[in-house]
């Protein structure tokens, strides 16, 4: 629900965001309407750093899954050593009003030789990243997932579990749950410690939240099926599946036999799972598969320009199903994206922008590539971590 008094928009966007010791950036403060933003400038001048930064607003490691410690900004070069406390904080303006958001790693926990990211909402600290997720949701793409279609299929997890925060915030947490009881009971089982009770205990978590990850992610490729094939455009339909035993069995018994089973599973593996590490089933064995609907070919052996289409795709399917579902869609950092798209499919993809109101990061290095976006977005140019407003016909 709204809160009271508080101002209202129909989108999701960043109307300030500050950096401090972040990266190249040793401070920065922008302020920005709720269009587009679009970065150009030369390689190495701050503008993934910047998009970095706007990805830990929502719960998760960034677009950059780094260490806490490797954030921090590391130039000049620090005599002793130490690690510097980094910070980024914006205000949101959301469909359920303003929110001032701020994440960092925590100073406090520094000082006693600890990495722990802070998390701070409208002044108040906040246990967990969770929280994040019920103000502000996020999807990228980048230049090291043009291998996603190709690689282990952990990536492809992540990638989901993005996509399914942003209609289910709770989601984060049961994903941090269930790898928290994964490695609970790995450690025990490796160290042969733990009795019966106490290994049925941990199990008994890991199915709750395991078959609560599964149903989620299967609920979302759902939605997500029937959003992709509205205003595909140039862009090829994706169609979608998981595929594992856990998915097998959710598909064809009752949640209950469902529960039992993997009560068992986890049960009888315990040998296994000691010797090899893991689980023998569960959410972190599933994988995403995904092809090219018109092709009938899968993604893996689509060209490369295919599976970016392919992922801009689903990302846009994404989209259009948060703004129908929630009043807002997530914020799209997309970084170095349209330099590999064709004139037909540029245009698209800032028509579709514009037209569902989300407010999109875009990196380049051309300004040239974003002219279908003059006077429908804010245009910065980016040097040595130093941005400058620019104008536009």
């Amino acid at each position: 629900m709204p809160r009271d008094g508080a101002s209202m928009t129909n989108r999701l966007a960043v109307s300030r965001i500050q950096l401090s010791e972040f990266r190249c950036y040793e401070s920065l403060r922008l302020s920005l309407n709720s269009t587009s933003v679009v970065l150009t400038g030369p390689n190495g001048a701050g503008k993934t750093n910047l998009l970095e930064a706007v990805s830990l607003l929502s719960p998760g490691g960034g677009l950059r899954r780094a260490k806490l410690g490797e954030i921090a900004r590391n130039f000049p070069a620090n005599p002793d050593g130490e690690t510097r406390a980094w910070a980024v904080s914006a205000d949101l303006e959301t469909p359920d009003g303003a929110f001032q958001v701020g994440s960092g790693l925590d100073p406090a926990a520094l000082a006693q030789g600890r990495e722990r990211r802070a998390v701070r909402i409208d002044g108040e600290t906040k246990r967990g990243q969770a929280s994040l997720g019920r103000v502000c949701a996020a999807v990228w793409l980048t230049p090291q997932m043009d291998r996603l279609f190709l690689d282990g299929p952990s990536a492809r997890r992540r990638f989901l579990d993005r996509l399914v925060y942003g209609l289910d915030p709770e989601h984060s947490s049961r994903v941090a749950a269930y790898e928290h009881s994964l490695r609970s009971r790995a450690k025990l089982l490796k160290e042969g410690k733990g009795d019966d009770k106490w290994l049925a205990s941990i199990e008994d978590s890991m199915v709750r939240h395991g078959i609560a990850v599964a149903v989620a992610r299967a609920d979302l490729l759902a939605r997500l099926s029937r959003a992709g094939t509205m205003a595909v455009g140039p862009f090829p339909a994706a169609r979608m599946a998981l595929a594992g035993d856990l998915e097998n069995w959710l598909e064809n018994l009752p949640a209950v036999e469902v529960e039992d089973k993997m009560r068992a599973a986890l049960r009888d593996g315990r040998s296994r799972d000691g010797a090899y590490g893991g689980a023998i089933v569960g959410p972190q064995r599933s994988d995403l598969l995904v092809w090219h609907d018109a092709k009938g070919q899968s993604a893996d052996q689509c060209s490369t320009g295919e599976q970016k289409a392919l992922l801009l795709a689903i990302i846009m399917a994404n989209t259009r199903l948060q703004t129908k579902a929630r009043g807002a869609g997530p914020l799209l950092l997309l970084d170095e994206v349209v330099a590999h798209l064709d004139a037909e499919r540029r245009k698209h993809l800032f028509d579709e922008i514009v037209a569902l109101g989300v407010q999109a990061w875009m990196t380049g290095t051309d300004r040239a590539l974003f002219e279908g976006l003059d006077g429908r977005a804010q245009f910065f140019r980016v040097e040595d971590a130093t941005l400058t407003l620019e104008t536009t016909p």
